[in-house]
């Protein structure tokens, strides 16, 4: 799995801003990006353009062009703001919850929810994108690739700090992040196809893996 060098940072709250035009800007920004989140959940981040968005929104080509200047600087916004979604739906949340197996088993939950309700309209960003990107060298694949480990290394982060705690028994923990984020991955897929009992399945999966010593 490597070092871990990158871990889910809180976002700081950002200061009010007053100025009535760059008011007007922050709010078209958002309605842009909220609309491309969805449509990169659905049809893929190369489906994200500015005419697509313009038509979506009703906002002008021209506006949304001098918003974010090239296609592939939106595409670059469009998945920190889907990161930033995903932090406040997943990772923030499971924060309240101790360090170690019961973090971990926060963050499966609340990962079920954000697929389950969905929070994108093609349900996870994250696996809606990354296997049409991984054979695509550039910084959009550097990007979601940056997101994906942060992921699994928040993952692993709370089963050594079980295992370091006598919490759950020793285990490979390379191998059990693959597995629980395959089971994740998969389960993204089968909540798509309608398939609930997939939940359940999942649960089962991390509990095998959280035994104790």
């Amino acid at each position: 799995m490597g070092t871990e060098t990158r871990v889910f940072a809180a976002r700081a709250d950002k200061p009010a801003i007053t100025d009535k035009r760059l008011l007007k800007g922050a709010r078209a920004r958002e309605t842009v990006l909220r609309r491309a989140v969805d449509i990169a959940s659905l049809d893929g981040l190369d489906d994200v353009s500015f005419g697509r968005l313009a038509t979506d929104t009703g906002m002008s080509k021209a506006g949304i062009q001098t918003l974010f200047r090239a296609k592939e600087v939106l595409q670059l916004a469009t998945i920190d703001y889907a990161r930033e979604m995903f932090i406040d739906a997943v990772v923030r949340p499971a924060r309240t919850a101790p360090p170690g197996a019961e973090r971990l088993r926060s963050l499966v939950e609340h990962w079920i929810e954000y697929a389950r309700t969905p929070l994108f309209e093609g349900g996870c960003f994250r696996v809606a994108n990354t296997a049409r990107f991984d054979s695509k060298p550039g910084p959009i694949r550097d990007a979601l690739f940056r997101n994906q480990q942060e992921w699994t290394d928040a993952i692993g982060r709370e089963l050594r700090t079980a295992v370091a705690a006598g919490e759950i028994a020793e285990l490979d923990i390379d191998l059990a992040v693959f597995q629980i984020d395959s089971a994740l991955c998969a389960a993204n897929t089968a909540l798509r196809l309608g398939d609930e009992d997939v939940v359940e399945k999942v649960r089962r999966i991390v509990r095998n893996l959280l035994v104790e010593p």
